[in-house]
Parts: C-alpha cells; sequence; structure tokens
C-alpha cells in the first residue's frame, strides 16, 4: 500500500520545526525589550545639571533624511552641520542666546513633521575610573621579545598575562574561527595603527571630531579598545585579540580629552551602518538619554548591524546610555575571580558581563595588575605606545563585540540572531550556581558572562548540522514523491553528496578536528557555498538577494541540464542551496537586502522551495 503524500509532508514539516526549536532553545535569557524609566528616573535625568554635561542652549535636530534644503533655510532657524555627513543624515546642532529660547524652540521643532527627534546636546565620555598601569615597570620590552617557538597557539609573548581571554573561552574557540572579514567599528578616540595591531586589517573611518577622514588616536583609549577586539595575533609578539580575522574601523567621536557630542555619536554610528561595519563597539557612555542616538541605533540594527556598549563605571544600579537602549547589548564587567568589579554599573537593562578588569589587585598571582592587557599609545604621551593594563566597563565590552564578530564570522548576520547566540551560550560565573537552563543569572551579569567558545560552537555546529540536515530532508522528500508518482530517479552517488555538503553545510565539523585558525584553507571549506561566496566577497555581499536566493541553482540547471553525467552533482547542488536557505529562513539568521525585515524569512523560504523544486526536477529521469 502507497504511502500517503501527508505522511512524507508532516514527516518533512516535523523536521523543519524540530530545527527551529533546536536553535532558538537557548534564546531565553533576555527580555524582549529593555525597561522603560521609571517616572522618579525621568524626573532625577530632567534635572541633571549642566555640569553632568548637558548644553541647555544648543539642541541636536535630526530631521527626516528626505527634508530638502529649502525646508531647512526656510525653518527660520540655523542648522550648524555636525560634520560634511550632515547633508546624507540631517543631523544638525542649533544654537541659542539663553536657555529659555532652546526650550521654546525644542517645544515647536518636536511638533514639525519633517523632524524625527530633537534633543539637548550633551556629553559622552570615557566612562570614569579607567586608568593605564604600568606598575613594575613598561611592558614594551617584554611583549616585544619573540614570542613562543613551542608551537602552541598562540604564540605572542604577553599571552599568558590575558587571563581576561581565557575567561570567555578563548583559545578554544579559536579553533573554529577567527572572525576573518568581518568589520568592526570602534566608536571612540579614534584607533592608532600600533605595532601589534601591524597585520590587523583596517578599513577606512572617519573623525568626527576634527571632520575629516584621520581617525588616528589622540588619547590610547580607542587603540586599546580595538586591540581587545582584534589584536594581531600568532605574531610571535605582544598580545592577542578576540576576532583577530576581523577588521576596524576607525570612528573618532571622542577627542584628546575623552569627551565628545552625542550628536557626533550619533552621526558616527549611522556613518558606521552606511559604510560596511557589521558590528560597532562603543566603549562611551552618559547619564542622559538622547533620542537622536536611539535613532541612530535603531537605523543601524535595520542595516544588519549587531550593536556592543559599555555598561558605565559608576558603580550604581543605573545603567549608561546608549548601553540603555533598546538594540543595544549592555556589558557589565568582571574581574579574575568572575564576580564584577567594585566600578561597574547594574540594572535590568544589562544583557551580559565580560571581563573589564580591576588594576587594584592580583587575584591571579602573576605579579601582574588584573587588567586587561593591550598594545597601545600611552594617554600621558602620545608619542610612545606601551602593553598597558587598563579597567573599566570600556574595556569588557570590546569582549563582547569581539564574540559578536566571532559568530557573525560563522555566518549568523542578523542581530537579533547575534544577540541570541551571545545571551543564549553565556555562562554562569563559578561564583554562583550552575546555569538553570538558560535563565538570566542577575541584573549584575545579566545572562551571565560571554562565552566565546559556546557561542562559535552554536553558531557553526547548529548552522551547519541544521543546513544540511534540511538539505537532506529536501532531497530526500522529493526523492519519495517523484518514486510515488511511478517516476525513476537518477542514479546517485558520490557526487549528489559532495554537491549537496558543498551547497548547504560545508564540512562544519572539520574546525574542530583540524583548527581553522592555525590551517586557513579548513575555513573555507566549513561552511556552505553562499557564505563562502559572501565571505569571499565581503560586506558588500552579505544578505545580497541575488545571492541568497535560488538564482544560481536554477541558471545551473538551466544551462547544464543537457549534460547529463553532471545531474547527480546539479540535484545536489540545488537541495544544498535550499537547505541553506531554509535554515536561514528557520532561524532567523540573514537580513536580506532591499527586502522589508517583516519579509526576510518568507523570502528565503519560498526560494528555498523554488531550489528545491529545480533540484527535484533533475532527479527525474
Amino acid at each position: 500500500m502507497a504511502t500517503p503524500r501527508v505522511v512524507y509532508w508532516g514527516v518533512f514539516a516535523a523536521a523543519v520545526a524540530t530545527t527551529g526549536i533546536l536553535w532558538n532553545q537557548v534564546g531565553a535569557r533576555h527580555p524582549a525589550s529593555k525597561p522603560t524609566p521609571s517616572s522618579a528616573e525621568r524626573a532625577e535625568l530632567a534635572s541633571l545639571p549642566e555640569s553632568a554635561g548637558i548644553n541647555p542652549r544648543r539642541l541636536i535636530v535630526d530631521f527626516k533624511d528626505d527634508v530638502s534644503p529649502q525646508k531647512l533655510a526656510d525653518n527660520g532657524y540655523v542648522e550648524i552641520p555636525v560634520s560634511d555627513y550632515s547633508a546624507v543624515d540631517r543631523l544638525y546642532w542649533i544654537d541659542f542666546a539663553s536657555a529659555d529660547e532652546a526650550a521654546a524652540a525644542a517645544a515647536r521643532l518636536a511638533r514639525d513633521s519633517d523632524v524625527e527627534s530633537v534633543d539637548y546636546d550633551a556629553q559622552a565620555t570615557i566612562p570614569p575610573d579607567e586608568a593605564a598601569v604600568t606598575a613594575g615597570g613598561a611592558m614594551e620590552a617584554e611583549c616585544a621579545a619573540d614570542g613562543s617557538k613551542s608551537g602552541d597557539f598562540p604564540n605572542d609573548t604577553c599571552f599568558r598575562y590575558q587571563w581576561h581571554l581565557r575567561q570567555i573561552g578563548l583559545p578554544q574557540a579559536w579553533k573554529a574561527g577567527k572572525g576573518k572579514g568581518v568589520i568592526v567599528a570602534v566608536i571612540d578616540t579614534g584607533v592608532s595603527r600600533v605595532g601589534d595591531l601591524a597585520e590587523t586589517p583596517f578599513v577606512p573611518g572617519y573623525n568626527f571630531i576634527a571632520n575629516n577622514d584621520n581617525a588616528d588616536d589622540d588619547h590610547g583609549h580607542g587603540t586599546h579598545v580595538a586591540g581587545t577586539i582584534a589584536q594581531s595575533t600568532n605574531n610571535k609578539l605582544g598580545v592577542a585579540g578576540v576576532a583577530f580575522g576581523a577588521s576596524i574601523m576607525p570612528i573618532k567621536v571622542l577627542s584628546a580629552r575623552g569627551s565628545g557630542s552625542m550628536a557626533g555619536i550619533a552621526s558616527g554610528i549611522r556613518w558606521a551602518a552606511d559604510h560596511g561595519a557589521q558590528v560597532i563597539n562603543m566603549s562611551l557612555g552618559g547619564p542622559v538619554p538622547v533620542g537622536t542616538i536611539a535613532s541612530a541605533v535603531k537605523y543601524a540594527r535595520g542595516k544588519g548591524v549587531t550593536v556592543v556598549a559599555a555598561a558605565g563605571n559608576d558603580g550604581r544600579g543605573r545603567v549608561s546610555y546608549p548601553a540603555r537602549y533598546d538594540g543595544v547589548i549592555a556589558v557589565a564587567s568582571t574581574q579574575f575571580d568572575e564576580t564584577t568589579t567594585f566600578y561597574s554599573n547594574w540594572g535590568p537593562q544589562i544583557d551580559i558581563a565580560a571581563p573589564g578588569g580591576n588594576v587594584r589587585v592580583d587575584q591571579n598571582g602573576d605579579g601582574k595588575p588584573d587588567g586587561v592587557l593591550q598594545h597601545t599609545i600611552v594617554p600621558s604621551n602620545t608619542s610612545q605606545t606601551d602593553y598597558l593594563w587598563f579597567m573599566g566597563t570600556s574595556m569588557a565590552s570590546p569582549h563582547v563585540a569581539g564574540v559578536a564578530a566571532l559568530i557573525v564570522g560563522a555566518g549568523i548576520k542578523k542581530p537579533d540572531a547575534v544577540e541570541q547566540i551571545l545571551l543564549g551560550t553565556a555562562r554562569a560565573p563559578k561564583t554562583q550556581a550552575a546555569d538553570d537552563g538558560g535563565k538570566r543569572v542577575d541584573d549584575h551579569y545579566g545572562a551571565g558572562i560571554v562565552d566565546a567558545a559556546a557561542a562559535l560552537k552554536k553558531a557553526e555546529l547548529g548552522r551547519g548540522a541544521g543546513e544540511l540536515g534540511l538539505g537532506g530532508g529536501m532531497a530526500l522528500l522529493g526523492a519519495l514523491l517523484i518514486r510515488r508518482r511511478g517516476r525513476t530517479t537518477i542514479r546517485l552517488g558520490l557526487g549528489f553528496a559532495a554537491a549537496l555538503v558543498a551547497g548547504s553545510s560545508g564540512l562544519f565539523v572539520l574546525p574542530y578536528l583540524i583548527s581553522a585558525s592555525v590551517h586557513p584553507l579548513v575555513a573555507a571549506v566549513s561552511s556552505g557555498f553562499t557564505l563562502d561566496v559572501a565571505n569571499a566577497i565581503g560586506p558588500a555581499a552579505h544578505g545580497n538577494p541575488l545571492l541568497w536566493s535560488a538564482v544560481l541553482p536554477m541558471l545551473l540547471t538551466v544551462l547544464l541540464y543537457g549534460v547529463a553525467r553532471l545531474r547527480p552533482a546539479l540535484a545536489g547542488f540545488g537541495f544544498g542551496i535550499a537547505g541553506a536557505l531554509l535554515f536561514a529562513a528557520v532561524a532567523g539568521t540573514v537580513d536580506v537586502r532591499f527586502v522589508p525585515d517583516v519579509l526576510d524569512r518568507f523570502w528565503l523560504a519560498a526560494h528555498a522551495a523554488v531550489a528545491g523544486i529545480f533540484a527535484a526536477a533533475v532527479l527525474r529521469k
């Protein structure tokens, strides 16, 4: 008796549902949105004095991007461009003679249909209580010495002092990836290419302080932050970085004194999003909510950018802005023993914790302060460089941004999916009870301490297994339905299987057998065709609607169907692409460009179906 067709479809639907459940089972550690400020908090913010960084006579006005120059000229205000980029993002300062005039104008502008947001200008700063430590002498000579010759990975001379990288699961995570090709924007004091950043790729950035394209650091903070993200690694020199294959985009929004306008930061966020950044790190903050920043974050998230920020160093239960906003991953700070540091802010808006260090102690007994060690320019003498211990939530944030880059490099492109993996794989600190199944730890740790090894394992193995499983499932469904109709199928073999793997997942388990960081070819064959092509082309290809579609298997089928010996490979490749597309639809990992977010999954699922139909047609004799 023939098996009813509904059984085949039911089994396949169950496989799809199971894939979705398994992928999303660790995503419940964080609330859907962050708590809004209470009335008491809003009152406190409204009463903050000018000494808190608020300028009561200057407004930041974010006009709609399509507002005409004529309307700007006719509105009765003198708009001061925040930068040359203001012509694109329509973000301006407007100055007034008195606070009363500014308040009246703010009320009028808030009612203007051409205005997206209006705020008092405010200063953001590097969080206080962050220090460079040179106790016991400068480290430049020691860390610049020739590194390990033992063959250990990494061979960086002073990696032994980087307890903070081991706390988050490195170097274990590096077996699977290093964030190659991912662009991380460092919105900070700028970044200088010091000696231990020589092998780190840089992409063009921008200086919103001087309004030019020279985003060099004149403080030291931004370079140190960039080092944590992507310090040149395994170069027998200095120290290591979390995602050392990633590219750094320097965005200078803070001056040599470590402060800058919120308007400049908003412009920096938009500039980074418009120029290919996939991850943004902001190790800065302030006490004042600025709607322009919230809009910029929303804009960046809408363009597929994961945004990470420091929680602040006030040592109290109020998370700083912009970390406090929805759409920003707020990072608290831990020290060597995995307790949160004395200076780290906390609250319900904390998403995750990471090592920020404490230079006042030496808990690991290595004779050095327990700060975060990276190569940077010396803040007190920017003509010199050194390996310095800093501490702060500013140091914690780039650890998370680096892990986010590892996840993006593993093929998880959509910010929601990146955040889900980060929070869902975070671990409870060893100072607390064992993990209780994916629940939030508390307001000091959020989901827990970021775990690079677990996050990358989830991204690599979870994605690969899902893609291959769904590709194989579609192939089996197609073959069964064809046979049920009394048709025969072509003889399958090694060519079909190889093409199915190549089109869907690649050899996704290979990095756990042979380190992808040590053997670059491993990385090239450990993901499927679509992701490999996207990584090879660069950020311009990520989310490309032609690449994330059935176009290629359709085209190959039309061109090569007449070559009989290629038909098994054509069918396998088509089912493989279909599996990759269907997994992306189920897991929500890809932001398809030019397609509204709400239609991303429909686009991917529809093209998976088309690719599967073409592959099934090739199966028929």
